[in-house]
């Protein structure tokens, strides 16, 4: 007949405890190397300076828009403003069968010199798709003059020498695909804003730092370029037409594979493409949860093991953080490895800000750590398991 011990008790509890410390620890050590490379490679990117010399480079800036009445002026007027001579560059707008005033708007905008081409889905024969968004760009390809092609978001705004920047680089490196910087505005400092901010400006640092080093691919739609020779040479989004994101990365993997010294990182700040951050803590999440939803997409494994390994160190905080239940011990573990993140990634974090003009975010960084943990854990597994809503539309997996 078997009896209770207290010593078998807390012998068990001991090994288990160790055991679980032991594969957090490990963890710990490998994100350290992780970032630290990250970090190297970040410092070790040269920042571009644009040359002198005339463009010759014919750009086509494509922008899908869906319900993006509040937004489409003030796009209008900033690509207006570029300092790029207006007979090399147009502009195509692909109206994504938008709900409100976006094409009415578009039709009334009178500018003499830019050359703007309009595309109204809704007018073309009704194709079935998952990618909505994919047949917009492939619309916009379809009619573009450009020789490269140049993608963004309606409601970005850029620096007026953007295009004259990624003209020069893509002039002075020949490349085929290029990622160009993307900054979130805190226009209003509040917690959701400032978290978006942060969040954003380690996935640009990890962004410009895996493309450099070609450690794997890694870019955002707000603010690519590209050839349109090499998006046909690599058949556009042929088999990846029927997954409702990736217009950036499974692209950018895909070209990356065809010429792979080819692919670059534009670090400048005139080119830096900024945007707004969502406005709910809901749109957020539907938003993170969309590019969390790719993550088992990727030919590239490279960047799966990367972000198995971020998800997994955070399961642990969460795991370690809910055993201070019955173990108040598990408390001071937890405090422990959560200052060695910190410790971590700040000098990284804090880089990525100054370069983006930033810095002052950086005061909330530490204190939005347990945040981030437990942000990161609901986003990857609803992106995995879930579905989202994105402008109006429900997306399942």
């Amino acid at each position: 007949m078997g009896y209770y011990s207290p010593d078998l008790e807390f012998s068990m509890f001991v090994s288990a405890m160790s055991y679980f410390l032991l594969v957090f620890f490990l963890l710990m050590v490998a994100y350290s190397f992780l970032i630290g490379y990250y970090h190297k490679a970040w410092n070790r990117l040269p920042v571009f300076e644009p040359s002198g010399t005339a463009h010759t480079t014919f750009i086509s800036v494509i922008i899908p828009v869906r319900n993006e009445e509040k937004n489409i002026e003030g796009l209008i007027n900033s690509l207006n403003e570029q300092t790029y001579p207006k007979d090399l560059y147009q502009v195509v707008v692909v109206d994504d069968f938008s709900e409100d005033n976006t094409w009415q708007l578009l039709q009334s905008i009178q500018l003499n010199e830019l050359f703007i081409t309009g595309i109204k889905m809704a007018d073309r024969p009704a194709v079935a798709t998952t990618a909505p968004k994919k047949k917009a760009i492939e619309a916009g390809i379809g009619v573009a003059g450009g020789k490269l092609i140049v993608t963004t978001d309606a409601d970005c705004r850029f620096h007026k020498e953007w295009l004259a920047t990624i003209a020069s680089f893509y002039e002075s490196t020949g490349a085929k695909f290029i990622a160009a910087p993307v900054k979130i505005t805190t226009p209003t400092i509040n917690l959701l804003s400032i978290f978006q901010s942060l969040d954003f400006l380690t996935l640009q640092g990890i962004t410009a730092a895996s493309v450099y080093r070609k450690f794997h691919s890694m870019c955002n739609g707000a603010n690519l370029a590209y050839e349109k020779d090499a998006f046909y040479a690599v058949d556009g989004f042929e088999s990846i037409d029927h997954i409702a994101s990736g217009d950036d990365m499974l692209l950018m993997h895909k070209i990356f594979r065809k010429y792979p010294d080819r692919v670059f990182y534009l670090k400048s700040k005139t080119a830096i493409v900024e945007t707004d951050p969502m406005h709910s803590w809901n749109e957020f999440f539907q938003q993170r949860i969309r590019w969390a939803s790719k993550a088992d997409k990727y030919d590239d494994k490279r960047i799966f093991w990367v972000l198995l390994l971020v998800y997994v160190l955070n399961f642990c905080f969460l795991a370690g953080a809910l055993a201070t239940i019955w173990k108040n011990i598990w408390l001071f573990f937890v405090c422990l490895l959560l200052i060695a993140k910190l410790l971590i990634e700040f000098p990284f974090v804090n880089s990525i800000a100054i370069f983006f003009g930033q810095q002052r975010l950086m005061l909330y960084f530490p204190f939005l750590q347990p945040l981030h943990i437990l942000y990161t854990i609901i986003a990857g597994w609803l992106g995995r398991f879930g579905h989202y809503t994105w402008k109006g539309r429900r997306i399942s997996r």
